[in-house]
């Protein structure tokens, strides 16, 4: 597995580093006691490591058949899995998947399918904590739709959180959908939910752990 930075967080980090140098700098030059220096360098290097944490982009390789199989398309914790009814697209009764990722886990998002986008849309909103219910239909949000080689439909919403200010969605209809590439991006703490077909055989539970682009979720029928 081989980790990069997300070049979302390129400019973020340019910044950051120019900010900290000009903080830090004087005080290492005019301030006196030392310690105020070391101990504010020490805050300020911390602060910078979780912020390129946060933008790492990891490229991964699924291992096995991928036919009819769903993967997770982000890394989190699972926090809700239920048959409901999707409105916007779909407009039947899915299983919903949705992965809670924390400010903690890798913010770049994994298409759940092999297949073709068929629809894409961005849908301005709130941005109420991502683990709550309403925060599926109530916050900032985009809709990806990919129809597999099989002919089955699954819709993938990435949902900003309380902290998350921007969403990047990389797919656009007619693109090709791999599980193993990115398909967007979410910038501070987030939700992604998956609607399945019913019948989908679900090969997780809530509470679970998932690796975007590895951890199987479900596997489609047939």
């Amino acid at each position: 597995m081989k980790v990069k930075i997300h070049h979302e967080g390129n400019r973020i980090l340019i910044v950051a580093a120019i900010v900290i140098l000009i903080i830090v700098a004087p005080l290492w030059l005019w301030v006196h006691p030392i310690a105020i220096a070391c101990v504010v360098s020490a805050v300020c290097g911390v602060c910078y490591f979780f912020l390129v944490n946060f933008f790492r982009s990891p490229r991964r390789h699924f291992e096995g058949s991928r036919k009819n199989v769903v993967v997770s398309s982000a890394d989190g914790t699972v926090v809700a899995l239920e048959e409901v009814y999707e409105p916007e697209y779909l407009k039947c009764r899915c299983i919903q998947l949705s992965v809670f990722m924390s400010v903690l886990n890798v913010h770049a998002n994994w298409f759940p399918v092999d297949g073709e986008v068929i629809f894409t849309k961005h849908h301005p909103g709130r941005f109420m904590a991502a683990y709550l219910p309403k925060s599926s239909t109530e916050n900032e949000r985009s809709t990806v739709v990919i129809r597999t080689p099989e002919g089955q439909l699954v819709l993938m919403r990435q949902i900003a959180g309380a902290l998350a200010r921007r969403i990047v969605t990389y797919a656009e209809p007619g693109d090709e959908a791999s599980i193993e590439d990115h398909m967007g991006f979410i910038k501070f703490g987030s939700r992604i939910d998956l609607y399945l077909p019913l019948g989908t055989e679900i090969c997780t539970k809530i509470g679970d752990k998932t690796t975007g682009g590895i951890t199987v979720v479900g596997r489609l029928r047939p």
